[in-house]
């Protein structure tokens, strides 16, 4: 498994973990690696608005075009605009610099490949060999070879227009919240639902570098439950920093999550016969109130390790349609190969326009349970997955204390963080017995 990419992307504090040379030598790397003979690379980069994405963005260009290859900057775009952009434009691959929900004083760079897919692990092994300097200095290209910087706002129209395209009803009738995050979806998400026609009521889209995901998006949720409140809204959309994600908020005020947004979409491909093998694809995380409601509608589910990662793959091996995290990861095959937030605002406004209801209506039939989740920071992740007496306390509680319930002990892909999962009848019982898995990780000295 790589060492520094994670299950999305390399990711850490800005000028510390994760650094401007950081940046410079993964460009300078993927010139190098996707050159064949005299033919120029040609890799595309975009960016969320956290202040330190600047410096990276050129950090990597500057790479690239040392190397011999082209890069073009798409700039602020969220990260599936750089999936669609390397698949619709032929690209080599495609560089994203953003720590997602992460605060500002984090970065991430997340590479996708040909297909607009997430790199695959050999090819970010080569990547951490050559930061470690396990590969001999690359030559740097001389002369005509030398790469360029093409500004590549072409490439941002397209996305914005394709995802306008995807709708097939007239949002008129509709008054549609949005909270950007001061993120990635600033521009773009209210510039496609206005195209739509809807009436368009916008917060969370005033970035300043510091505030991305601060008090706002799908991380903060409650700002948008209170606007949607407040101004009669019918409906509401909150993306992350790099909007590959959506939660939703209904009529109400509501939270409709990931679950329930899988729910209501492959109820929906069922119906138009698009519902692949009968099958949606969720995570070990998805509330057991979904598999219950899955069940009863007699819909099937293939269940993956977090990450949307292992969603896709789930989805490119078996043909499989949907695929959705609780966090509001929710992937569409037909139309995107990565989690898309405005993608699944549109698909979800779709569906209520056809069925002529609302979001509370279509999210009725999940009753979530209780859930609680606390994560800690850690020396070793692996000690504690492996801890015996964890294992052991865990074990216990999960047979004899949760009638119904479930725990669950996992390891964060990109910080050193575990979580403690707990699903239970009431809030309180998860609250006690994710806080007596914690203690005893405290207990045996495991903790940062």
């Amino acid at each position: 498994m790589p060492k520094y990419f994670g299950t999305d992307g390399f990711r850490g504090k800005s000028g510390a973990e994760l650094n401007a040379d950081h940046a410079y030598r993964i460009g300078r790397f993927l010139g190098w690696y996707y050159r064949h003979g005299d033919q120029k690379p040609r890799v595309v980069i975009g960016k969320d608005t956290r202040l330190s994405s600047y410096s990276f963005e050129y950090a990597v260009a500057a790479g690239l075009t040392a190397s011999g290859a082209d890069a073009y900057m798409l700039h602020v775009i969220p990260t599936p605009g750089v999936s669609f952009a390397v698949r619709q434009g032929d690209f080599d691959c495609g560089v994203m610099i953003s720590a997602s929900h992460n605060p500002f004083y984090d970065n991430g760079i997340k590479l996708v490949d040909a297909n607009g897919e997430k790199m695959d692990d050999a090819t970010l092994e080569r990547v951490e060999e050559y930061l470690d300097g396990s590969i001999p200095e690359l030559p740097f290209a001389q002369g005509e070879q030398i790469g360029r910087i093409v500004d590549y706002s072409a490439g941002r129209n397209r996305y914005t227009g394709y995802l306008i395209s995807l709708a097939t009803n007239s949002f008129k009738s509709l008054k549609i919240g949005l909270d950007c995050a001061s993120g990635a979806s600033w521009m773009i998400a209210p510039a496609v639902f206005e195209a739509l026609g809807a009436k368009v009521s916008v917060i969370g889209a005033n970035p300043d570098g510091t505030n991305i995901n601060q008090g706002c998006g799908s991380t903060h949720i409650e700002r948008l439950s209170d606007h949607v409140r407040r101004a009669g809204l019918d409906v509401g959309f909150a993306f992350d920093g790099d909007a590959d994600r959506c939660l939703a908020v209904d009529e109400h005020g509501e939270v409709v999550n990931g679950d329930h947004i899988l729910y209501i979409l492959a109820k929906s491909l069922r119906e138009q016969g698009q519902l692949a093998h009968n099958t949606a694809v969720v995570t070990v995380m998805s509330n057991l109130g979904l598999f219950r409601a899955l069940d009863a509608a007699g819909i099937r589910y293939d269940v993956t390790p977090v990450g949307d990662r292992f969603l896709w793959e789930s989805m490119a091996q078996n043909g499989y349609r949907i695929g959705a995290e609780q966090s509001g990861h929710v992937i569409l095959s037909k139309y995107a190969t990565t989690g898309d937030g405005i993608l699944t605002a549109i698909m979800l406004t779709e569906t209520m326009l056809q069925k002529k209801t609302t979001l509370a209506k279509l999210a009725a039939d999940v009753r979530m349970l209780p859930q609680h989740t606390q994560n800690l920071r850690v020396v070793d992740k692996q000690r504690v997955m492996e801890n015996p007496q964890i294992l052991a306390l865990v074990k216990s509680l999960s047979e004899n204390e949760l009638s119904g319930g479930r725990i669950l002990l996992r390891k964060s892909g990109t910080e050193p963080v575990v979580r403690v999962m707990v699903e239970s009848d009431t809030q309180e019982a998860c609250e006690r017995y994710a806080n007596l898995v914690i203690s005893r990780i405290k207990e045996l000295g495991l903790h940062e």
